[in-house]
């Protein structure tokens, strides 16, 4: 019995842990969020406008895509510190932010539900650009139609690279198609902080009443498997 415990508890950990997170994928509505289908080929740092990114807009000053091993190598480079790729691997959007030069990346998401909350999860990097000095700030202004929500802001040292995050973001979908967008925002000016992007995905969240039946569902199954088992050890 207390085996059938353990497993019926193991079953109602991992339940919860999935609604605690929204992890019932109901499909990423983005586009080539992991920036892999570009005209960039290796060793290339290409601004984001010429780049033939597909699904995705603008990115006319500053920002580019840059291929695996860049990010402190070629035009915008960084002090050393960030690993040859993201988390996601491969290419990656590389931006800057100071409001002189940061421009805005963004895709039309059609298929929303008017009211419905959708989870926008992507990585996150940063760092200074080389030969510059004093301390910098570096965060991405993300856009679901006319609403906004920022990541998190790193706050670097002179000279210093923050580590890939991942971050989550909620929106409430106010149309049937709306753009999603990125905008990198640093301080100060000059410095100048840069930031990095990748692995955007854009989900409905599950309704309570969707997430407490799978609930229910896998803690039924794990039951009927505890009565099975203890059937057959009494035979």
């Amino acid at each position: 019995m207390r085996i059938e415990r353990q497993f019926i508890l193991g079953i109602l950990a991992m339940t919860l842990t999935l609604v605690a997170a929204g992890n019932v994928d109901a499909g990423n509505l983005v586009v080539n969020g992991d920036f892999e289908n570009t005209s960039v080929t290796t060793g290339q740092k290409v601004q984001f406008s010429s780049a033939s990114v597909t699904g995705w807009t603008g990115g006319s000053n500053l920002t580019y895509i840059a291929s695996p091993g860049t990010a402190s190598t070629v035009y915008l480079a960084v002090y050393p510190g960030l690993p040859s790729t993201s988390p996601v691997g491969g290419n990656f959007v590389e931006a800057d932010g100071d409001p002189t030069y940061s421009s805005t990346i963004s895709q039309s998401i059609s298929g929303l539900t008017v009211g419905q909350k959708y989870d926008v999860t992507f990585w996150q990097a940063a760092g200074q650009q080389v030969n510059f000095t004093g301390p910098t700030t570096e965060e991405w202004k993300v856009g679901l139609g006319s609403e906004y929500h920022y990541s998190h802001q790193y706050q670097l040292p002179q000279g210093a690279t923050g580590p890939w995050q991942f971050q989550y973001l909620e929106f409430t979908a106010t149309a049937t198609t709306e753009a999603l967008s990125f905008l990198a925002v640093g301080t100060p000016n000059g410095a100048p902080p840069i930031s990095f992007l990748d692995g955007v995905s854009l989900q409905a969240v599950p309704e309570p009443s969707s997430l407490a039946l799978v609930a229910f569902g896998i803690i039924g199954l794990g039951l009927a498997r505890s009565r099975r088992q203890a059937k057959s050890a009494a035979v």
